[in-house]
């Protein structure tokens, strides 16, 4: 099944130039871009994606870290199975438990405990929509229509 997923590189994966490396690993198996912009959302935005953990002990933190430290790139990516396929590649949550070869498991440098320490948000580098309602909701949030195209990749013209 096709699905779309919506991904944001944070702003430490935009501050350590990761954004190119971790755009090649959706492409590399097959996934496509159907939307791409670089954002700085405010507090308003980041409370209406993160509405779930509003409230929470970690939420401040965590929107001072998407509101504050640096843009974000949003893109939503569209292939078979996308949303499990995105999460794959992404890894755990938790970067100290994401497994070598995914992105956080490579590229992640914090853990929870880490984060709690010093009374900071975890760098985990990316987010990855978990549901395909959660998809719909957050691709709703951060793009328009008219910013998500529909066209086929070379490998999509020609499948025999």
């Amino acid at each position: 099944m096709i699905q779309r997923t919506l991904v944001l590189l944070k702003p430490d994966a935009v501050q350590r130039q990761l954004v190119g490396q971790i755009i090649e690993r959706f492409e590399r198996v097959g996934l496509k871009i159907a939307g791409i912009k670089m954002v700085w959302p405010d507090k308003d935005f980041a409370k209406k994606h993160y509405a779930e953990h509003v409230g929470k002990p970690f939420y401040k933190t965590l929107e001072s870290y998407l509101t504050e430290e640096g843009p974000i790139i949003a893109m939503v990516l569209e292939g078979v199975e996308a949303i499990s396929v995105v999460r794959k590649i992404v890894g755990s949550t938790e970067p100290s438990k994401a497994m070598p070869g995914t992105i956080r498991g490579d590229f992640a440098m914090h853990s929870y405990a880490h984060a709690d320490s010093i009374n900071s948000a975890v760098r985990n580098l990316i987010h990855a929509s978990d549901s395909e309602e959660s998809a719909k909701r957050e691709i709703n949030l951060w793009f328009s229509d008219d910013e998500l195209f529909e066209y086929k990749t070379v490998h999509e013209k020609h499948v025999f």
